[in-house]
């Protein structure tokens, strides 16, 4: 996958057009994100020793990969990937820079 756990990203389609944030956690098998303040639901919650109270709880949603686009230096990019050292390295196409 293009796009980690922990990686910054900024939504390009969708109701949460423009907004920036940090990626929760990656679903590859469905090719869904979770990004941290996106695509907000309320959910319905019964009392429970998490949350003794239960009533309406808002959280996040998994958003399509394809409507994230990774964030370096302030800049969106596309990723790509080559083979540095014998090592598959993950780069931003706009600058050549390797990502991890």
């Amino acid at each position: 996958m293009k796009i980690k756990k922990g990686d910054t990203v900024k939504v390009i389609a969708g109701k949460d057009l423009g907004t920036e944030g940090k990626v929760l956690s990656v679903d590859v098998k469905n090719h869904k994100v979770l990004v941290e303040g996106v695509k907000k639901i309320t959910k319905h919650a019964k009392p429970s020793q998490a949350n003794p109270n239960g009533g309406i709880v808002e959280k996040e949603a998994p958003i399509d990969i394809s409507n994230v686009m990774l964030v370096v230096k302030g800049k969106t990019t596309r990723v790509g990937f080559k083979v540095e050292d014998g090592k598959k390295v993950r780069f931003a196409k706009s600058t050549g820079e390797v990502i991890d």
